[in-house]
Parts: structure tokens; sequence; C-alpha cells
């Protein structure tokens, strides 16, 4: 089967796409037919080697690197034991392993089924692929805020992946008022998806800016921009602050600070699978690309001003 990996890191052009042989899957896993997967930002931090620099990922030696999370597709093979799936289901999944050598930039992947959800009939498999890490991401970032419906959450970098499915979960499943800050040309989108205010990300003092719409600060952030101290400014004192990435601000005025490291979380894809196809959850794609044309998404997504996810089709 085709798939594309890294054998030495560096730009797009380290994209390699490669002949190997198609993966069997263990006991309690499958394998999956891949009908598309997702291209994400993190893809490109793994394939430039700064997650080996950071000691998350080995360096390949010889070996490979697999590229991609986000896979939808179909049930191609069941391994020993494996229960809850059969042969011939669609289904949606999230690779959360980086020290494998096969991604979701591939023809088949195998995955623990404890990764993997039913894919519903009313989702084309190219929109799921846009779901499991951004979703889940903001999913288990709202758990760690741990606000009670009512309370006031902040998201930064609202028109991105993480940030969009940050504030229709926090606003439509928990109650919670919502702050989005993003550029002017997203704000009527973001009020569609249920933000209550709208901040510009181009304000020159966001902390202020928060505070003015919500007196005394928010009762949490969720930093999907990585503003740091920016947007810890905004947090009342003894409030909540989550990060998507490692370098967080230190907590202070009591703010409680961490950081959402994702998991793959087969039940939780599937409750949110379910709120996309009744249209509670909003999937955006912004181009679907051959496999063999890996190295030309990469150069798109460093160009930015993507809405919504590249998707790649074996």
């Amino acid at each position: 089967m085709r798939a594309v990996v890294v054998r030495e890191f560096g730009g797009p052009g380290a994209l390699a796409v490669v002949q190997v042989p198609v993966p069997v899957p263990g006991a309690g896993q499958l394998r999956i037919e891949v009908a598309a997967a997702g291209v994400n930002p993190v893809d490109a931090v793994t394939r430039s080697g700064v997650l080996a620099e950071l000691g998350l990922l080995p360096r390949p030696a010889g070996s490979t690197v697999g590229i991609g999370w986000d896979v939808a597709g179909t049930v191609a093979e069941l391994g020993p034991g494996t229960r809850g799936f059969a042969v011939g289901d669609r289904v949606i999944g999230l690779r959360d392993r980086l020290d494998v050598p096969l991604g979701a930039y591939a023809e088949h992947l195998v995955l623990d089924a404890s990764a993997v959800a039913p894919l519903p009939d009313a989702l084309p498999a190219v929109a799921a692929a846009t779901l499991p890490l951004n979703a889940l991401t903001a999913d288990q970032a709202l758990d760690l805020l741990d606000l009670p419906a009512g309370a006031s959450l902040l998201v930064t970098g609202a028109a991105g992946g993480v940030g969009g499915f940050a504030v229709e979960l926090a606003a439509r499943q928990r109650g919670l008022r919502v702050v989005a800050v993003a550029g002017a040309a997203d704000h009527d989108a973001l009020r569609a998806m249920g933000a209550r205010w709208l901040v510009d990300r181009e304000v020159p003092d966001l902390a202020a800016a928060v505070r003015e719409l919500v007196p005394g600060g928010v009762d949490g952030a969720l930093d999907a921009a990585l503003l740091g101290f920016r947007a810890m400014g905004a947090v009342r004192n003894r409030g909540a602050f989550v990060s998507v990435a490692g370098d967080v601000p230190v907590g202070l005025r009591g703010i409680r600070v961490r950081t959402v490291w994702i998991a793959a979380d087969g039940p939780a894809l599937g409750r949110l699978a379910e709120l996309a196809a009744r249209g509670e959850l909003t999937l955006r794609v912004a181009d679907t690309l051959p496999l063999a044309q890996a190295e030309q998404a990469h150069r798109r997504l460093a160009r930015g001003g993507l809405r919504g996810r590249l998707v790649l089709v074996p």
C-alpha cells in the first residue's frame, strides 16, 4: 500500500510517498481502509523535527515517522478479540501515538479499537476526517476547565479548528457564556456558533477588552491561539486557564493552569460525531487533495489563511 512518511525531518519536501506492507491488526485492534485523512498543524510540526527536539518523538535513524492523526474510513480487518465493530463498518478514529512508523496519511491504518468510533451515515468521510483531533482536544480542554453552566469562558483562536469546536461545545452543550477572540471577518460565523461576545484578535489590550465585557474577568480561558499572559490577564482571580500547547504561563492570582494533552477516546469521539451528524458541530473542509499531494497540502497549510481543514484522500 501507499503511505506518506518522513525519513529525515525538514520542510514539506521531507514528506515521502512510499510503498509499505499492509499493516496487520493485533489483539484489540482493527485495520481501517482509509477514505480520508485530515491535515493538521501538528503534522507539520512533526515533519519539521520540532517534536524530536523536545524529546517527544524519536528520530527516524533508518526507520520512518508516520504522519497524520485524523482518519475516516471502513473497517477492513479485525484483530484477535476485537469487539464492537465488524468488517465493513464506517468509522472515524484518532492516532494519538507519535512513536509509530505509519500515520493516517496512508491507504490503511491500524488503530486500537478504543480509539475508533462509528461514523454516522449522515456524515461524509471527508468532512468527518476534520473532527477527531480538534474536537476531542476542545472537549478534553473543556473537561479540564470544569466550568459550571452559566460561567464565562474566553476562547482565543476561535476561528481555528480547536477554537471553533470549543465555542460550539461550550455554548451549545455546556451552557457557557463565550467570549470569542478572532478576526472581524469571522465574527458573524462565531456568533452563529454560539459566541455571546466577540473580540477582535488585533485588539491592543485583550485583557482590558474582555474585562469591559465581563467585569472582574472571565471564569476560565481556553487558549487555542497560545497567547499566554495576554489571555490570562482576562481571567478572574482563582479562575481556570487551559492551553493547547506545553508552554503555559505561571498561575498567578490563584489561577488554575493546565495543558490539554490529547488522548484518543472512542466513546467521546462517537458522541462528538453524533453531534456533528445532527448539525450541532460545524465541520469545515477547506479543500481535498490526493494522498500523493501531501507535500502540496503542507505548503498550503504553511501559507495560512485556511478556514477549515485540508483533507487527503487515497
